[in-house]
């Protein structure tokens, strides 16, 4: 396995990349759809300015939009000493920062991790989650989210969360407008030329186009996240353990489209449909577990 610290820094420049980029589209897109609505006056200034404002929205309060969406609770050690423990030492066995650590009110077995960088993290654990998992399996789960924070995925996938809304919201919006009428020359005839084929294009394949990155990227990071926590724990059999209980009952019932990446396992559980495994969140569990395998005979 590589070098920790080589890998983490590489995915420093890989998060900002992908972020700059992903803004780069946020902006092209609604530029290009303003300009189909004939805004040409203002339609970059105010491309700049919901990419912007997405942005701003991500880094500063991201991480307590997804902790309210999960209506998950502080934990008190005393209510969940098993839990605590396991950060704890996971927290030391990394170096990093003790995250902030909630709980999930729900029988559901999952985890997550959000934030946006390590002194600013917050680990999300399902109850359902301590009551089934062992003492190891459970350190492996959280090394796991762990993994997420050392290599940024947090700041990643919660921008990548944010900004995919907004663009949704805004093509909405904008097949809203179209319904009404607008869109076209003040004689009433639809604007010509490429800018309406681009701008038809962005309101059809945007958010299509934005979710697909998004879940591009989260099937990489679980994998990668996987590894971390075998880095971590010398354990792959525990995570392994771990993840055959975890798909058995992932489900959460309070997550949605927009959070189910930041979880170990899609909280909508599995399925053998073509069409859901091709906008899977993550990489099917018999691809994790047999990595896990390989990793493990590296070990011995």
């Amino acid at each position: 396995m590589k070098d920790v610290y080589s890998v983490l820094d590489a995915n420093k420049r890989k998060s900002w990349l992908v972020i700059v980029l992903f803004n780069v589209f946020v902006i092209g897109t609604v530029y290009a759809i303003l300009q189909f609505f004939g805004y040409h006056q203002f339609s970059l200034m105010l491309a700049v300015v919901i990419a912007s404002f997405s942005s701003l929205i991500n880094y500063y309060m991201g991480d307590r939009l997804v902790v309210a969406s999960m209506r998950a609770k502080p934990v008190k050690k005393r209510e969940y000493p098993k839990l605590v423990q396991a950060v704890e030492n996971i927290s030391l066995a990394t170096g990093l920062p003790m995250p902030k650590v909630y709980i999930i009110p729900s029988n559901g077995l999952n985890a997550m991790a959000t934030g946006r960088d390590p002194k600013h993290a917050s680990v999300l654990v399902t109850a359902g989650l301590v009551d089934r998992l062992n003492k190891s399996e459970l350190e492996a789960v959280i090394a796991h989210e762990f993994g997420h924070i050392a290599n940024y995925d947090i700041r990643l996938m919660t921008f990548l969360s944010i900004a995919v809304g907004v663009v949704t919201i805004f093509i909405d919006m904008v097949r809203r407008g179209m319904m009404f009428g607008r869109g076209r020359d003040d004689n009433g005839s639809n604007r010509g030329g490429i800018m309406t084929i681009i701008g038809l294009v962005l309101i059809i394949f945007a958010p299509l186009v934005a979710r697909l990155i998004q879940l591009a990227i989260s099937r990489s990071r679980e994998l990668l996240a996987d590894t971390y926590s075998v880095k971590v724990t010398k354990q792959p059999n525990a995570l392994i353990g771990a993840l055959v209980k975890i798909s058995q009952m992932p489900r959460v019932p309070q997550a949605s489209l927009n959070t189910a990446h930041f979880f170990i396992a899609s909280p909508f559980g599995t399925t053998k449909s073509f069409l859901v495994k091709l906008f899977a969140t993550h990489p099917p569990v018999e691809e994790r577990i047999k990595a896990l395998q390989e990793m493990a005979g590296e070990l011995e």
